[in-house]
């Protein structure tokens, strides 16, 4: 049976932040920690080790499109948008009618660390056969009473593929201990099937959504209720196996989970001097930034360009607290951090003051930004590296590395990278309105208004 992928890229993003914002959740972080690979990238080549990249799909949504082909070699074919921020159950139905129902289909989270990937992909080999019959989910051995996980009650314990006796979803912290010591086990969140067998498992469980799903789920999206498949689908059903991963998994779901895979992989930050401090979780996002504790113990410290989380150690899942705090006040900072992405790739905010702002634009080879003014600021660009194709009012000239050019208010402008290497500018704004609502695009490549 031929076998397609499901990534999952549209996971929620509360839990890491600072590290994490809206418009640039865990799934695409480049940390120095990681190799400066992200775990969308991980999953991808993940992928490519069980299918071909035709049979590759991903379910993100329009704001994170392009983090999605711009780390990957994804075709935008291969793209499904979810229409807006809906749980597991709904986002996996929207690839229905993407597969035949002879499909087999695996569907891969892309904020998950696995490691022994030969293992993981000879599990997944050898559970295909069983996609046709059953629902296949995949067991972890629990570490601690996260509460954040699913739990599974198998049948036979320590078999490669065990019928399921019980199946829970996010229990309280005792129940979770109440649970391991009664022998469940975590599940994983991959889950792999044939596509028939899902729909008649739904039809057959939950006829209400099967029905909703068949006739008007796409047309009512953002009407739809916040469900996920575990919830609405894996607990009633009882067409479920689950098969044993035996690889070290983390979801990195909070900074304490990224501390506990650190100390597995001995990872040492050259940059971080402790005197008389012990137990500290540190992380800085500015690579060569030295970071100095003294008589500190049992704390998280998360430092970006713009932001500074402390916390104690074990309670960092309470950050989203601090989140809907943000949230309710409306910041900005939730959204962005000084590094903003776009299509084209990147922004950095340097430096900014009254009357100024000034920034560092990199752009992808064969990327333009869009045809643009502005109604509040002038600007003035500087090529750092590499050579620009820049457009004045309908007039095109190139700028060399060194040189400079400068557009003033009200006049349409646009930079474009024709070469093979990364573009860099500064550009240095003045007047009395920088933020982004100041653009009128005219023509743009990634049809942004």
């Amino acid at each position: 049976m031929e076998i397609k992928v499901l990534i999952l890229a549209w996971w929620h993003w509360t839990r890491l932040w600072p590290l994490s914002r809206k418009h640039y959740p865990k799934q695409f972080l480049k940390l120095k920690e990681f190799q400066n690979k992200s775990l969308f990238q991980q999953t991808f080549e993940r992928s490519l080790k069980i299918t071909n990249i035709e049979n590759i799909y991903v379910i993100t949504n329009q704001d994170y499109k392009f983090h999605c082909m711009n780390q990957s070699k994804i075709e935008e074919r291969n793209i499904i948008l979810e229409p807006v921020w809906k749980n597991t159950m709904w986002a996996i139905s929207l690839w229905l009618d993407y597969f035949s129902k002879e499909d087999v289909v695996l569907i891969l989270p892309s904020d998950h660390i696995i490691e022994n990937e030969n293992v993981f992909i000879e599990t997944i080999q050898k559970s295909i056969k069983y996609a046709d019959k059953s629902i296949i989910t995949f067991w972890i051995k629990p570490t601690k009473p996260y509460t954040g996980y699913g739990y599974i009650l198998p049948k036979t314990k320590n078999q490669d593929i065990s019928d399921v006796i019980e199946f829970k979803e996010k229990p309280d912290k005792q129940t979770a201990i109440k649970y391991i010591k009664n022998g469940y086990y975590w599940n994983s969140g991959i889950f792999l099937f044939q596509k028939k067998i899902f729909i008649n498992e739904l039809k057959k469980n939950n006829r209400e959504y099967y029905n909703i799903i068949r006739e008007w789920v796409l047309e009512n999206f953002d009407k739809l209720p916040d469900m996920s498949i575990d919830y609405w689908l894996l607990e009633k059903c009882k067409n479920i196996k689950i098969s044993k991963l035996d690889i070290y998994w983390n979801d990195l779901w909070s900074f304490d989970s990224i501390q506990e895979y650190l100390d597995k992989i001995n990872y040492k930050n050259k940059n971080i001097i402790n005197i008389n401090a012990k137990n500290n979780f540190v992380i800085s996002g500015k690579k060569d930034k030295l970071v100095t504790n003294i008589w500190v113990s049992n704390l998280i410290v998360v430092d970006t360009s713009d932001s500074l989380l402390i916390a104690n150690k074990w309670d960092s899942q309470n950050v989203k607290e601090l989140v809907k705090i943000l949230k309710k006040e409306k910041k900005n900072i939730l959204n962005y951090s000084n590094t903003v992405y776009r299509p084209w790739w990147k922004y950095t905010i340097i430096d900014k003051w009254d009357g100024f702002k000034i920034k560092r634009l990199t752009v992808l080879p064969w990327k333009k930004l869009s045809e643009q003014l502005h109604y509040h600021r002038s600007e003035h660009w500087v090529v750092v590296s590499w050579t620009a194709k820049i457009t004045i009012n309908n007039k095109e000239f190139i700028l060399s590395k060194w040189q400079s050019t400068y557009i003033s208010i009200w006049t349409k402008h646009r930079v474009e990278n024709c070469w093979k290497i990364n573009l860099h500018i500064i550009e240095s704004q003045i007047w009395d309105y920088f933020e982004e609502d100041d653009i009128i695009r005219f023509n743009d490549d990634f049809w942004r208004r």
